[in-house]
């Protein structure tokens, strides 16, 4: 059976969301034409009220409404510290674990030559003026520990030194709790080329 062009038009749009399939977004679309109207009515507005209001921050260009987002705005923060990570959603996991309280820099992705994302993409230009009118005393890397995140990683290394700034790379490695039979060899790998001596 054919679907209808409107209702096959939503089932693609869902289908461009990460982690949804073909038939996911085949069962979202007719459930929320089906029996929750009201929710897809939600949905719709909420969606269109965020393009609206959320922009990136002027600073660290994370997500906001504010010129200036509430992270950067903090007068508590450690202006000394700034880490750079890939997404928005990065931010949300660090802060998550409420030992970090240093500022950051969102990319908004990784150096990837091949689909046409180069440093001006990343704002690479802006956080190399940060970089030399900030206070940062030291610049901690989070990229993701693929091939790209790598090389971005090594390319704002670069831009730091060239500032005299200390730069560090968040651990990757054994998680807490693992065992490192089940571990696989590149995470294992990661984490014997990390390691650190032992203070008595």
């Amino acid at each position: 059976m054919k679907l209808s062009p409107s209702i096959q038009t939503l089932v693609d749009a869902l289908r461009q969301l990460p982690g949804i399939g073909p038939k996911s977004a085949q069962r979202m679309t007719l459930h929320l034409l089906e029996r929750d109207r009201e929710t897809a009515s939600s949905l719709a507005s909420a969606l269109s009220v965020a393009l609206e209001k959320v922009q990136r921050c002027n600073r660290c260009r994370n997500f906001t409404e504010l010129r200036i987002c509430e992270v950067c705005g903090d007068p508590k923060r450690d202006e000394s510290l700034l880490c750079v990570v890939e997404a928005p959603a990065d931010v949300l996991a660090i802060e998550q674990t409420a030992s970090y309280r240093g500022l950051y820099y969102v990319l908004m992705g990784h150096l990837s030559p091949l689909d046409g994302v180069g440093p001006e993409q990343l704002g690479l230009d802006r956080l190399s003026t940060l970089l030399s009118e900030e206070p940062i005393e030291e610049v901690i890397l989070a990229t993701n520990p693929t091939m790209e995140g790598e090389a971005t990683g090594h390319y704002i290394a670069q831009l730091a030194r060239r500032e005299g700034i200390k730069v560090s790379r968040i651990a990757h490695g054994v998680p807490l709790g693992g065992e490192l039979e089940y571990i696989d060899t590149s995470t294992l790998a990661h984490a014997l080329g990390g390691r650190r001596t032992l203070s008595d």
